[in-house]
């Protein structure tokens, strides 16, 4: 994992960085889940009530071109976003509330990588989305 903030990166890239944006960059940051643009507007507005959603919108769609940003969708019709840069981890998605719960399984990473090479391949990355509903408890 890149010690590199989501700023560094954007300056690296050569991004102007107006101080709007690096508030979203800062709120995307510090997001421990999977927000969606509606979300990181209203995270950004608490810091700076001047940000529109407008410009949320623009930054995110910068971002993700940039490489900076991964878009996820589940299926429920919202892009949510999350760094592009944090540790792979794959994702089970609650499809009674929406909840997205990160796992990593040492398992299926194996299990993937043989696949893979059976087939004549060497593995360059995945995505793995779960959908469930919780067991009912008896």
């Amino acid at each position: 994992m890149t010690t590199d903030t989501i700023i560094d990166r954007c300056e690296a890239k050569g991004l102007r960085m107006t101080e709007q944006r690096r508030i979203i960059a800062r709120v995307l940051e510090a997001s421990d889940d999977h927000p969606d643009v509606e979300e990181l507007y209203a995270r950004a507005s608490d810091v700076d009530p001047k940000i529109s959603i407008a410009t949320v919108y623009r930054t995110v769609k910068l971002f993700d071109e940039a490489g900076i940003l991964e878009r996820l969708e589940f299926g429920d019709g919202r892009a949510r976003y999350e760094d592009a840069e944090r540790e792979h981890h794959d994702h089970l998605i609650n499809l009674q509330t929406g909840e997205v719960i990160e796992f990593v399984d040492q398992e299926i990473e194996e299990l993937q990588e043989r696949i893979a090479a059976k087939l004549g391949f060497d593995l360059r990355g995945h995505k793995l989305e779960l959908y469930g509903v919780p067991k009912k408890s008896s």
